[in-house]
Protein backbone atom coordinates (compact mmCIF):
# COMPACT_ATOMS: atom_id res chain seq x y z
CA UNK A 1 0.00 0.00 0.00
CA UNK A 2 1.35 3.60 -1.01
CA UNK A 3 1.77 5.88 1.45
CA UNK A 4 2.60 10.00 0.66
CA UNK A 5 6.19 11.14 2.37
CA UNK A 6 3.65 13.22 4.53
CA UNK A 7 2.24 10.48 6.37
CA UNK A 8 5.33 8.89 7.15
CA UNK A 9 7.10 10.50 9.91
CA UNK A 10 4.51 9.55 12.13
CA UNK A 11 5.31 8.17 16.02
CA UNK A 12 2.06 5.75 15.74
CA UNK A 13 -0.34 5.37 12.65
CA UNK A 14 -3.05 7.84 13.90
CA UNK A 15 -4.70 10.57 12.62
CA UNK A 16 -6.61 12.83 15.24
CA UNK A 17 -10.07 13.35 13.60
CA UNK A 18 -11.26 17.05 13.01
CA UNK A 19 -13.86 17.52 16.13
CA UNK A 20 -16.36 20.48 15.52
CA UNK A 21 -16.06 23.08 18.18
CA UNK A 22 -13.36 20.58 20.31
CA UNK A 23 -10.24 20.98 17.63
CA UNK A 24 -8.44 24.30 18.00
CA UNK A 25 -5.03 25.05 18.06
CA UNK A 26 -4.15 23.86 21.38
CA UNK A 27 -5.25 20.43 20.89
CA UNK A 28 -3.95 19.99 17.41
CA UNK A 29 -0.23 21.32 18.59
CA UNK A 30 -0.18 18.87 21.00
CA UNK A 31 -1.45 16.19 18.76
CA UNK A 32 1.44 17.07 16.63
CA UNK A 33 4.02 17.06 19.23
CA UNK A 34 3.55 13.99 20.46
CA UNK A 35 3.62 12.58 16.86
CA UNK A 36 -0.23 11.78 15.57
CA UNK A 37 -1.48 13.87 12.79
CA UNK A 38 -3.80 16.92 14.24
CA UNK A 39 -6.61 18.45 12.52
CA UNK A 40 -9.33 20.73 13.00
CA UNK A 41 -12.81 22.11 11.17
CA UNK A 42 -11.74 25.17 9.47
CA UNK A 43 -15.33 26.03 10.57
CA UNK A 44 -14.21 26.15 14.05
CA UNK A 45 -12.10 29.64 13.61
CA UNK A 46 -15.13 31.73 13.71
CA UNK A 47 -15.07 34.39 12.60
CA UNK A 48 -13.84 33.28 9.50
CA UNK A 49 -10.57 35.57 9.74
CA UNK A 50 -9.30 33.86 12.56
CA UNK A 51 -8.68 30.66 10.90
CA UNK A 52 -5.37 32.91 9.31
CA UNK A 53 -4.26 33.54 12.56
CA UNK A 54 -4.85 29.85 13.61
CA UNK A 55 -2.94 28.55 10.88
CA UNK A 56 -0.09 31.17 11.76
CA UNK A 57 0.35 29.82 15.15
CA UNK A 58 0.15 26.08 14.41
CA UNK A 59 2.79 26.52 11.39
CA UNK A 60 4.81 28.84 13.79
CA UNK A 61 4.83 26.50 16.73
CA UNK A 62 5.73 23.37 14.70
CA UNK A 63 8.35 25.00 13.47
CA UNK A 64 9.72 25.80 16.18
CA UNK A 65 9.21 22.39 17.91
CA UNK A 66 10.95 20.92 15.23
CA UNK A 67 14.46 23.70 15.47
CA UNK A 68 14.27 22.40 18.92
CA UNK A 69 13.70 18.65 18.78
CA UNK A 70 15.18 17.46 15.41
CA UNK A 71 14.99 13.81 16.75
CA UNK A 72 12.02 13.68 17.36
CA UNK A 73 10.10 15.79 15.21
CA UNK A 74 5.87 17.48 14.89
CA UNK A 75 3.32 15.30 13.13
CA UNK A 76 2.13 16.95 9.96
CA UNK A 77 -1.36 18.45 10.91
CA UNK A 78 -4.68 18.68 8.83
CA UNK A 79 -7.57 21.00 8.02
CA UNK A 80 -11.30 19.72 7.81
CA UNK A 81 -13.45 21.32 5.15
CA UNK A 82 -17.30 20.81 4.81
CA UNK A 83 -18.00 20.71 1.12
CA UNK A 84 -21.71 20.46 1.67
CA UNK A 85 -23.41 23.29 -0.06
CA UNK A 86 -24.81 24.68 3.43
CA UNK A 87 -21.02 26.03 4.10
CA UNK A 88 -20.76 29.77 1.98
CA UNK A 89 -17.34 29.78 3.76
CA UNK A 90 -15.27 26.93 1.76
CA UNK A 91 -13.95 29.26 -0.91
CA UNK A 92 -12.59 31.50 1.07
CA UNK A 93 -11.34 28.90 3.66
CA UNK A 94 -9.34 27.35 1.49
CA UNK A 95 -7.52 30.40 -0.24
CA UNK A 96 -6.56 30.59 3.67
CA UNK A 97 -5.29 26.92 3.73
CA UNK A 98 -3.47 27.76 0.46
CA UNK A 99 -2.02 30.61 1.84
CA UNK A 100 -0.18 28.76 4.27
CA UNK A 101 0.39 25.99 2.31
CA UNK A 102 -1.88 23.19 4.57
CA UNK A 103 0.19 19.73 4.40
CA UNK A 104 -3.23 17.84 4.38
CA UNK A 105 -7.04 18.65 3.59
CA UNK A 106 -9.72 16.59 5.03
CA UNK A 107 -12.73 16.84 3.27
CA UNK A 108 -16.22 15.45 4.12
CA UNK A 109 -19.84 15.90 3.03
CA UNK A 110 -19.33 16.21 -0.71
CA UNK A 111 -16.46 15.50 -3.08
CA UNK A 112 -15.24 17.61 -6.05
CA UNK A 113 -12.54 18.06 -8.36
CA UNK A 114 -11.44 21.05 -8.60
CA UNK A 115 -10.83 21.09 -4.72
CA UNK A 116 -8.55 18.55 -5.03
CA UNK A 117 -6.35 19.89 -7.95
CA UNK A 118 -6.29 23.28 -5.97
CA UNK A 119 -4.74 21.51 -2.42
CA UNK A 120 -2.40 19.62 -5.41
CA UNK A 121 -0.97 22.74 -6.40
CA UNK A 122 0.51 23.81 -3.14
CA UNK A 123 1.33 20.62 -2.88
CA UNK A 124 -0.38 19.24 -0.12
CA UNK A 125 -3.01 16.03 -0.42
CA UNK A 126 -6.57 15.43 0.18
CA UNK A 127 -8.03 12.76 2.18
CA UNK A 128 -11.98 12.07 2.09
CA UNK A 129 -14.18 10.34 4.94
CA UNK A 130 -16.56 8.15 3.12
CA UNK A 131 -18.97 5.84 4.58
CA UNK A 132 -19.35 2.95 1.72
CA UNK A 133 -17.79 1.86 -1.16
CA UNK A 134 -19.64 3.68 -3.73
CA UNK A 135 -18.95 7.63 -1.97
CA UNK A 136 -14.89 6.03 -2.20
CA UNK A 137 -14.81 5.08 -5.56
CA UNK A 138 -16.48 8.80 -6.27
CA UNK A 139 -14.01 10.55 -4.28
CA UNK A 140 -11.25 8.70 -5.97
CA UNK A 141 -12.66 9.16 -9.31
CA UNK A 142 -12.49 12.86 -8.63
CA UNK A 143 -8.88 13.17 -7.34
CA UNK A 144 -8.81 12.24 -3.16
CA UNK A 145 -5.38 10.91 -2.46
CA UNK A 146 -6.75 8.91 0.23
CA UNK A 147 -9.70 7.96 1.80
CA UNK A 148 -11.36 7.76 5.76
CA UNK A 149 -13.49 4.73 6.03
CA UNK A 150 -16.01 5.79 8.68
CA UNK A 151 -17.21 2.51 9.74
CA UNK A 152 -20.00 1.81 12.58
CA UNK A 153 -19.69 3.06 15.77
CA UNK A 154 -17.95 6.33 15.07
CA UNK A 155 -18.34 9.25 16.74
CA UNK A 156 -20.57 12.19 15.34
CA UNK A 157 -21.37 11.47 11.55
CA UNK A 158 -20.94 7.86 11.04
CA UNK A 159 -21.78 4.74 8.61
CA UNK A 160 -23.62 1.79 9.65
CA UNK A 161 -21.02 -0.51 7.77
CA UNK A 162 -18.95 -2.72 9.89
CA UNK A 163 -15.40 -2.36 9.69
CA UNK A 164 -14.19 -5.62 8.83
CA UNK A 165 -17.02 -5.36 5.04
CA UNK A 166 -16.08 -1.42 4.49
CA UNK A 167 -12.41 -1.79 4.54
CA UNK A 168 -12.49 -5.03 2.42
CA UNK A 169 -14.54 -3.41 -0.52
CA UNK A 170 -12.12 -0.42 -0.35
CA UNK A 171 -8.62 -2.46 -0.51
CA UNK A 172 -10.53 -4.87 -3.73
CA UNK A 173 -9.35 -2.05 -5.88
CA UNK A 174 -7.75 1.39 -3.75
CA UNK A 175 -3.86 1.12 -2.88
CA UNK A 176 -3.94 4.54 -1.37
CA UNK A 177 -3.95 6.04 1.66
CA UNK A 178 -6.38 4.70 4.04
CA UNK A 179 -7.77 5.39 7.40
CA UNK A 180 -10.59 3.66 9.44
CA UNK A 181 -12.81 5.05 11.86
CA UNK A 182 -15.26 3.71 14.35
CA UNK A 183 -14.53 2.74 17.87
CA UNK A 184 -10.86 2.69 17.85
CA UNK A 185 -10.10 3.79 21.36
CA UNK A 186 -7.40 1.74 22.16
CA UNK A 187 -3.40 0.60 20.61
CA UNK A 188 -4.82 -2.95 20.29
CA UNK A 189 -7.52 -1.38 18.20
CA UNK A 190 -5.04 0.73 15.97
CA UNK A 191 -3.32 -2.79 15.20
CA UNK A 192 -6.58 -4.09 14.39
CA UNK A 193 -7.34 -1.59 12.11
CA UNK A 194 -3.72 -1.86 10.18
CA UNK A 195 -4.28 -5.84 9.94
CA UNK A 196 -7.45 -5.49 8.06
CA UNK A 197 -5.83 -3.73 5.88
CA UNK A 198 -5.81 0.69 7.04
CA UNK A 199 -2.60 2.49 6.78
CA UNK A 200 -4.06 4.54 10.04
CA UNK A 201 -6.53 4.59 12.77
CA UNK A 202 -8.82 7.94 12.84
CA UNK A 203 -9.71 8.08 16.54
CA UNK A 204 -11.51 11.02 17.55
CA UNK A 205 -13.84 10.45 21.19
CA UNK A 206 -11.01 9.44 23.31
CA UNK A 207 -8.88 12.78 22.55
CA UNK A 208 -12.38 14.64 23.76
CA UNK A 209 -11.67 13.81 27.15
CA UNK A 210 -8.45 15.54 27.23
CA UNK A 211 -7.02 18.97 29.21
CA UNK A 212 -6.35 20.66 25.68
CA UNK A 213 -9.98 20.09 24.15
CA UNK A 214 -12.10 22.66 23.93
CA UNK A 215 -14.68 20.75 25.73
CA UNK A 216 -17.32 21.49 28.35
CA UNK A 217 -16.34 19.72 32.02
CA UNK A 218 -19.23 17.36 31.71
CA UNK A 219 -18.89 16.42 28.43
CA UNK A 220 -15.25 15.64 28.97
CA UNK A 221 -16.53 13.60 31.78
CA UNK A 222 -19.17 11.86 29.81
CA UNK A 223 -16.95 10.66 27.33
CA UNK A 224 -14.87 9.09 30.49
CA UNK A 225 -18.24 7.62 32.31
CA UNK A 226 -19.90 6.17 29.01
CA UNK A 227 -20.08 2.85 27.51
CA UNK A 228 -21.25 1.56 24.02
CA UNK A 229 -24.77 1.32 25.32
CA UNK A 230 -25.13 5.01 26.09
CA UNK A 231 -24.17 6.26 22.24
CA UNK A 232 -27.49 6.98 20.35
CA UNK A 233 -27.52 6.94 16.36
CA UNK A 234 -29.87 9.68 14.90
CA UNK A 235 -30.55 11.87 11.91
CA UNK A 236 -32.57 14.25 13.38
CA UNK A 237 -29.99 16.58 14.66
CA UNK A 238 -28.56 18.01 11.20
CA UNK A 239 -30.06 15.79 8.89
CA UNK A 240 -26.60 12.81 8.49
CA UNK A 241 -27.01 10.05 10.74
CA UNK A 242 -24.27 10.27 13.55
CA UNK A 243 -23.36 9.16 17.19
CA UNK A 244 -24.17 10.96 19.94
CA UNK A 245 -24.12 10.68 24.18
CA UNK A 246 -27.38 9.59 25.17
CA UNK A 247 -27.23 11.75 28.71
CA UNK A 248 -26.90 15.35 26.51
CA UNK A 249 -30.06 14.24 24.07
CA UNK A 250 -32.20 13.73 27.39
CA UNK A 251 -30.30 16.71 28.99
CA UNK A 252 -31.90 18.76 25.86
CA UNK A 253 -35.81 17.31 26.82
CA UNK A 254 -35.49 14.66 24.54
CA UNK A 255 -36.24 11.46 24.30
CA UNK A 256 -33.29 9.14 22.95
CA UNK A 257 -35.20 5.95 22.33
CA UNK A 258 -37.88 7.69 20.59
CA UNK A 259 -36.70 10.11 18.51
CA UNK A 260 -38.12 11.53 15.45
CA UNK A 261 -36.41 11.08 12.00
CA UNK A 262 -34.21 13.80 10.33
CA UNK A 263 -34.06 15.70 7.28
CA UNK A 264 -30.73 16.56 5.21
CA UNK A 265 -32.04 19.60 4.23
CA UNK A 266 -31.66 20.78 8.04
CA UNK A 267 -27.95 20.47 7.59
CA UNK A 268 -27.21 23.40 9.50
CA UNK A 269 -24.91 21.87 12.08
CA UNK A 270 -27.92 22.94 14.78
CA UNK A 271 -31.49 23.15 14.61
CA UNK A 272 -34.18 21.60 13.30
CA UNK A 273 -34.79 18.71 15.94
CA UNK A 274 -37.41 20.64 17.41
CA UNK A 275 -35.57 21.93 20.60
CA UNK A 276 -33.44 25.03 20.74
CA UNK A 277 -30.66 22.18 21.53
CA UNK A 278 -27.86 22.33 18.78
CA UNK A 279 -25.63 19.45 17.63
CA UNK A 280 -22.40 19.50 18.87
CA UNK A 281 -22.97 22.37 21.57
CA UNK A 282 -25.39 20.90 23.24
CA UNK A 283 -25.92 17.35 21.63
CA UNK A 284 -22.48 16.06 22.11
CA UNK A 285 -20.97 13.27 19.43
CA UNK A 286 -19.31 10.52 20.74
CA UNK A 287 -18.13 6.96 19.57
CA UNK A 288 -18.96 3.44 20.62
CA UNK A 289 -15.62 2.91 22.50
CA UNK A 290 -15.76 5.42 24.83
CA UNK A 291 -15.98 2.60 27.45
CA UNK A 292 -11.84 2.54 26.96
CA UNK A 293 -11.25 6.11 27.85
CA UNK A 294 -10.58 5.84 31.83
CA UNK A 295 -9.44 9.39 32.87
CA UNK A 296 -9.07 13.18 31.68
CA UNK A 297 -5.88 13.54 30.85
CA UNK A 298 -2.60 15.64 28.89
CA UNK A 299 -3.04 14.58 25.12
CA UNK A 300 0.01 13.53 25.14
CA UNK A 301 -0.40 10.59 28.30
CA UNK A 302 -3.19 9.48 26.24
CA UNK A 303 -0.80 9.21 23.28
CA UNK A 304 1.90 7.70 25.32
CA UNK A 305 -0.76 5.27 26.61
CA UNK A 306 -2.20 4.38 22.68
CA UNK A 307 1.62 3.72 22.17
CA UNK A 308 2.63 1.22 24.63
CA UNK A 309 -0.96 -0.59 24.34
CA UNK A 310 0.05 -0.62 20.27
CA UNK A 311 3.91 -1.79 21.14
CA UNK A 312 2.26 -4.63 23.57
CA UNK A 313 -0.23 -5.65 21.47
CA UNK A 314 2.61 -6.11 18.11
CA UNK A 315 4.46 -8.44 21.10
CA UNK A 316 1.75 -10.62 22.22
CA UNK A 317 1.04 -11.21 17.93
CA UNK A 318 5.17 -11.88 17.36
CA UNK A 319 4.44 -14.37 20.23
Amino acid sequence: MSVPPVLGRLRLPVIGSPLFIISTPDLVIAQCKAGIVGSFPALNARPAALLDEWLHRITEELTAHNRDHPDRPAAPFAVNQIVHRSNDRLEADLATCAKWQVPIVITSLGAREDLNAAVHGWGGITLHDVIDDRFARKAVEKGADGLIAVAAGAGGHAGRQSPFALVQEIRDWFDGPLALSGAIATGAAILAARAMGADFAYIGSPFIATDEANAAPDYKQGIVDGRAADIVYSDLFTGVHGNYLRQSIAAAGLDPDNLPAGDVRTMNFGGGNGSKAKAWRDIWGAGQGIGAVQAIEPVAARIDRLDAEYRAALARIAG
